[in-house]
């Protein structure tokens, strides 16, 4: 059994805890260094991780260029709802502008008619003639006339005409043609009076006079036009001018009722269209985009899962081969759980790290870079609104982030203490019982689990803002995209097609943002574990054996200590003072020794798991130093007092790392520690698998380890207290079993129990690193010295 050791440097906790679990949000001292040295874990499949990055980028600039074209085709949308509004301007001034030309070819035709001196001289000398007429009327006839023959505008003429009476300007007139129709004097004087009273400013009066001209003036004034291929009658003209004559234009809902009333001609012109062909190739395109990225992405997740894997798998390959090269100093100074939180943990999370936190860091480096560039290509006003707006959110989130780390330092701190009390108390459950300390311990657990709760809450509470903050800052910059781009749609400054497209833009902002705080945290911890892992590869190994024999062709079996000094690494206390002792072939050896005599140390030093500072150790005249670590190993069976079993048959237990065993050589062995009979009630004998249903006493435990020895059957033995877990009984039976293993065999034996040594060949007794007595039993005792002290305390009656 190893004594405690005070001159040993103490052992030390894992980082952050029992059983060295990682502490979470733990930052490595050399991140740089530390990530240098992980990626050169990859440079093996760095052409695989160029493709991965690249993968990543193009399926973020893809899905960028995705609200761009989901733009154009809310555009198409929206032009298509509405009716033409171009058409129907290009309907209203083809229709107005025929109008005013028949107007004008009206006019002219009238004027033309006057023009003729023969007919209208006629025509006046029947209207001076005629009775009907007052001799006033007749003179501002012929005043009329005079200056009628000096006018040369046909509107000056048209004004001169309209000053007669009606009668007068009828007499006076001719009938004309215009566009194939025939107007008589009675129709051309309503049209000159009502073209002579009209503002030309004012459509709607207008538009409503010529609905009450005669039929035929209006036939000459609405001729047929064609637009787009299509032909407007002039009663379509009409109507549709008398429904925008009355019309409120900023009243939507009636303008799009009397779009609803305009002639079939005119409404087919202008009704509500969505160009499907365009939204369909849209749509095709936007489909292809989104799909392409979603096969990149899941490529770069495939690549990058793969060689995290093989690089977990290559760095607990590389830690499992740095295992058996560390020197066991090393191991006195680390603590299981560390080195097994380093195998585990910290290389899982390094894998994690990897595959979640490079691929992602850089896609959400170019989703946010170019969904900026994109927002300010589009549009720079609406480019600062949700900017501002992100930017708000994320500084309340900070602000809350940094209040929040020192709860989750202290939940941390608090699980560690808790997690160490509950270790303590299960492993010593027995001694808290045994002193009725239950209710002491439970006081403590309280304690420490009221702290954690508190901190764990506080943490938890404010950690949970953390998602609700983040679709407030979503949340805030759709409201401030809307506000802002409605007020700018309002003045035609963009689309709607450019709001829809910046609300998907302003989630690849915001997202990326939370992203890269996660991935740089995400590589901080990887960077942590992986300080600790490299820390262990690179610790110093043992010398390199290569060229020392692993082997030695005949074992006599003698072994010889010549002034071995000996301290542990890193103290300056000496263990063991100058010792010597010869042991003969055959022989069987015992060290005795009260507890921190250095037994253990010895045995240690004989199996060189330690390299003595002085002198040297050698079997049949060879010293160990000069033989490799494995061929000392081979010349050696140890039985410990601290049994080791794992999870396997009871077979694969008793033969372990010795081939070509026989089942009647392990019957043998197993019979001879008498647990034979006990392995055959098992459910499947020596193929039982040993786990945790399969209960076995600490002596059948221990009976098992020195079958294991019997069967390994190597020149020398080392038992460390091997009995010391069974009953008296049982151990006559196994020491006669020893007995015979002994025999012919150079044996070391340790025991606190001396009565199990008395036919040793030689007995050492050690006392604070040197011997003080040696001999036999019977010699040692008739000294009446330090062995016979120790010996004779064993059957001492407290009085």
């Amino acid at each position: 059994m190893e004594e405690p050791r005070t001159t040993s440097a103490p052992p030390r906790r894992g980082h952050g805890g029992p059983m060295g679990m990682a502490r979470g949000g733990e930052k490595a001292k050399d991140l740089i260094g530390t990530w240098k040295k992980l990626l050169g874990y990859c440079r093996r499949y760095r052409v695989a991780l160029v493709v991965a990055l690249l993968c990543a980028v193009l399926g973020t600039v893809l899905t960028l260029a995705g609200p761009d074209k989901l733009s154009d085709m809310t555009d198409t949308i929206t032009a298509g709802i509405a009716p033409d509004q171009a058409m129907l301007e290009t309907v209203t001034d083809t229709v107005s502008q025929t109008l005013t030309d028949n107007l004008e070819a009206v006019t002219q035709a009238t004027s033309a008619g006057l023009g003729d001196q023969a007919q209208l001289t006629q025509k006046a000398g029947a209207i001076l003639a005629s009775p009907d007429f007052t001799p006033a009327e007749k003179q501002a006839f012929q005043e009329t006339l005079a200056s009628l023959a000096g006018a040369t505008d046909p509107s000056q003429q048209q004004t001169l005409l309209l000053s007669l009476p009606e009668g007068m300007l009828e007499a006076l007139l001719s009938p004309v043609t215009v566009h194939g129709v025939t107007l008589a004097p009675q129709d051309q004087v309503p049209l000159l009076t009502t073209l002579g009273q009209l503002d030309p400013e004012d459509p709607a009066a207008l538009a409503g006079a010529l609905t009450d001209l005669p039929a035929e003036a209006q036939a000459a004034l609405f001729t047929d036009v064609e637009v787009e291929g299509t032909t407007l009658s002039g009663a379509d003209q009409q109507a549709m001018l008398d429904l925008f004559t009355h019309l409120d234009g900023s009243d939507t809902n009636a303008l799009l009722a009397a779009i609803d009333s305009l002639p079939a001609s005119v409404y087919n012109l202008v009704k509500p269209s969505i160009d499907m062909d365009t939204v369909v190739g849209i749509g095709l395109f936007l489909v292809a985009l989104y799909a392409i990225s979603y096969v990149l992405s899941a490529v770069q997740g495939w690549i990058m899962a793969t060689i995290t894997q093989r690089v977990s798998r290559e760095m607990r390959s590389d830690i499992s081969h740095k295992i058996n090269r560390l020197p066991m100093w090393y191991y006195n100074r680390t603590t299981t759980g560390d080195v097994l939180s380093r195998v585990t943990n910290d290389v899982d999370t390094i894998g994690q790290s990897l595959n979640q936190s490079i691929g992602g860091l850089l896609s959400a480096v170019v989703l946010l870079l170019g969904s900026l560039v994109m927002m300010l290509l589009t549009n720079v006003w609406m480019t600062l609104t949700a900017v501002v707006a992100s930017l708000l959110g994320f500084a309340l989130m900070f602000a809350i982030m940094g209040k929040s780390q020192k709860y989750f330092r202290r939940q941390q701190k608090h699980l560690g203490q808790l997690n160490g009390h509950i270790e303590e108390i299960y492993t010593g459950h027995t001694v808290v019982k045994a002193y009725n300390g239950e209710a002491h311990a439970q006081a403590q657990f309280d304690e420490m689990n009221a702290n954690l709760c508190s901190s764990n809450f506080k943490a938890q509470c404010l950690s949970g803002l953390m998602m609700p903050i983040m679709s407030f800052i979503g949340n805030f910059g759709y409201v401030a995209v809307c506000v802002v781009g409605g007020a700018m749609a309002l003045n035609d400054a963009i689309s709607f097609g450019v709001i829809v497209a910046f609300m998907l833009y302003v989630r690849y902002f915001t997202q990326p943002l939370s992203q890269i705080a996660q991935a740089v945290q995400s590589l901080q911890s990887a960077a942590a574990a992986g300080e600790r892992v490299f820390e262990f590869l690179e610790a110093q190994e043992m010398e390199d054996e290569a060229g020392k024999p692993t082997a030695l062709p005949q074992v006599q079996g003698k072994v010889e200590f010549r002034h071995v000094t000996f301290g542990y690494e890193d103290t300056d206390t000496t263990v063991i003072h100058d010792f010597s002792a010869v042991a003969q072939p055959g022989q069987k050896i015992a060290i005795v020794g009260p507890t921190g005599a250095g037994k253990t140390t010895l045995v240690n030093l004989l199996m060189r798991f330690h390299e003595i500072q002085q002198g040297e150790i050698l079997i049949d005249g060879i010293s160990t130093k000069d033989l490799s670590r494995q061929a000392v190993h081979s010349l050696f069976c140890m039985v410990l007092q601290d049994t080791w079993l794992f999870e396997g048959t009871v077979r694969e237990n008793l033969v372990y790392c010795t081939p070509g065993v026989s089942d009647e050589t392990m019957e043998k062995a197993c019979k001879a520690v008498g647990l034979h009979h006990f392995i055959r009630t098992l459910p499947k004998g020596y193929d039982t698998i040993l786990n945790d249903q399969v209960s076995l006493s600490q002596g059948q435990k221990q009976q098992l380890t020195i079958a294991r020895a019997m069967i390994a059957d190597k020149p020398m033995l080392i038992l460390d207290e091997a009995t010391s877990s069974v009953d008296t009984r049982t151990e006559q039976k196994i020491q006669a079993a020893m007995d015979q293993l002994m025999e012919h065999r150079t044996s070391f034996v340790i025991a606190h129990r001396l009565s199990t040594i008395k036919n040793a060949d030689l007995i050492l007794v050690l006392r604070e690193g040197d011997i003080v007595e040696s001999g036999t039993h019977d010699q040692l005792l008739q000294q009446g010295g330090f062995y016979a002290e120790l010996y004779n305390s064993q059957f001492e009656q407290v009085s």
